[in-house]
């Protein structure tokens, strides 16, 4: 606990906020509390180039009269404060449009058990030291400058974090809980002028102990922007493609923001006539963790206090549900997934946390071995992804593949294709880095047109 834990008391702050709405007027509201404390440290050039501490609090209340519903939001946690929050949400609440799907969660919907020790989110070691940051930042950097062709390193860092989220209601669910964060990143620059080019690598974990070698993170930064010296144009024209597992989780991001209840009951989705129908290949499983012990995601309940749990978003290749709060689970007449995700200042909204996909898989070696021609990508910019139909198109970089190895760099390239017809192709790859969120292989894609030279 740091002295920021002691000065906020998350629970009690919402509970005040509570009984302010009610007094104003809002028979049912409910309030959050989001509170942080945060400590960073970057060097360039082995100085020190800059290091930040910071604290801070956000509360936010919804409040619901007759179908009509408010949020408002402040960073200041003060008793004034609170009650000028809870008059003014309910003075607009009585002039907001009617709403027949918000509402809070029925008493039964609700998470019993809210305890998130078993989900080990917290690191029980205390804060760091500044100069333990500092000496981390250190040797990520000097890591990526003893990597022969690096010119310099942009910055390195390393930073520590820990959260608090508290959810109190007026149906009678109240729960909170904390996380921590430890992080190193580092971007290498290798090359000089026009011929220069960039890359990075970052590591995150819930305990500080669980970090790689920072030194480690330093030659990977290095040893990814040497390797993209001399980069060129490919050839344009129809093209497999292997997604390296740093970009492969985007393609299944994107599957899951078509899966997303809110898009479907707008319309906006290419998956809204495809429940039950197959989306990825055979022996693919698309699951959400949300209680994954030290995952970047975890939580013990969602954002309406409904309880969190182990789903399949596919199975067996097939669409098995939509990710659903309760708004939109109202809407399409379905039950919702506890998937509810929200910010202090706005209303829940569904969204999906950890996910694996588990699929039969082949060495990354083995992969690559099935592109006689075509391209290995290890990096993706932009985005032009129409939610309605699913056509692709990205910018990228990586790798020009001959015969299943790799020839030379290759840059200024678009990827374009139709994300329906992409995921029934894919085939994976072992390779999947279990502390991501998405724990995604990576993973090889037919049925792209590349645009370069």
């Amino acid at each position: 606990m740091t002295d920021f834990d002691r000065a906020i008391d998350p629970a009690a702050v919402a509970r005040a906020l509570l009984d302010e709405a009610r007094r104003a007027g809002a028979a049912e509201a409910d309030a959050v509390v989001a509170a942080g404390v945060s400590l960073s440290a970057d060097v360039r050039g082995g100085a020190l180039e800059h290091a930040e501490s910071a604290e801070g609090v956000d509360v936010g209340l919804r409040v619901i009269l007759n179908g009509r519903q408010a949020c408002v939001s402040a960073s200041d946690a003060s008793a004034r404060t609170l009650r000028a929050l809870a008059e003014r949400a309910v003075a607009m609440a009585r002039v907001a449009p009617e709403d027949p799907w918000c509402g809070l969660a029925a008493p039964e919907q609700l998470a019993r058990d809210v305890d998130a020790s078993a989900l080990e989110l917290e690191d029980p070691a205390p804060p760091p030291a500044p100069a333990e940051l500092e000496e981390l930042a250190r040797a990520a950097e000097a890591g990526a400058l003893s990597v022969k062709g690096v010119s310099q390193v942009e910055g390195a860092g390393a930073a520590w974090g820990r959260s608090v989220f508290h959810l109190a209601a007026t149906n009678g669910f109240e729960g909170g809980y904390a996380r921590t964060t430890s992080s190193i990143h580092v971007s290498a620059i290798a090359g000089e002028g026009l011929g220069m080019e960039r890359d990075h690598a970052a590591e995150s974990r819930r305990r500080r102990d669980a970090l790689p070698d920072p030194a480690e993170i330093g030659r990977l930064a290095g040893a990814r922007a040497v390797a993209r010296l001399g980069a060129r144009k490919p050839p344009s024209g129809p093209v497999r493609a292997v997604f390296e597992r740093r970009v492969a989780a985007t393609l299944i991001g994107h599957l899951t923001a078509a899966a997303n209840g809110a898009a479907v009951a707008r319309g906006a989705s290419w998956l809204r006539d495809r429940l039950g129908e197959a989306v990825l290949p055979e022996g693919f499983d698309l699951i959400e963790e949300p209680r994954r012990k030290r995952g970047p995601a975890s939580r013990p309940f969602d954002a309406e206090g409904l309880p969190t749990a182990e789903r399949a978003i596919v199975r067996g290749g097939v669409l098995q549900g939509w990710t659903l709060d309760l708004a939109s689970a109202r809407q399409l007449g379905m039950a919702p997934t506890g998937n509810a995700q929200r910010g202090a200042g706005s209303p829940p909204h569904p969204g999906v946390g950890n996910l694996r996909l588990r699929a039969p898989a082949v060495s990354f070696d083995s992969l690559l071995r099935e592109l006689d021609r075509g391209v290995l990508v290890t990096g993706l910019m932009g985005a032009s992804i129409n939610p309605t139909t699913g056509d692709y198109s990205r910018g990228a970089w990586g790798f020009w593949v001959e015969d299943g190895r790799i020839v030379h760099p290759v840059g200024e390239m678009t990827l374009a294709g139709s994300l329906p017809q992409m995921l029934r192709t894919l085939r994976a790859a072992d390779d999947a880095d279990e502390h991501r969120a998405f724990v995604v292989p990576s993973l090889l894609v037919e049925g792209l047109t590349l645009a370069g030279s």
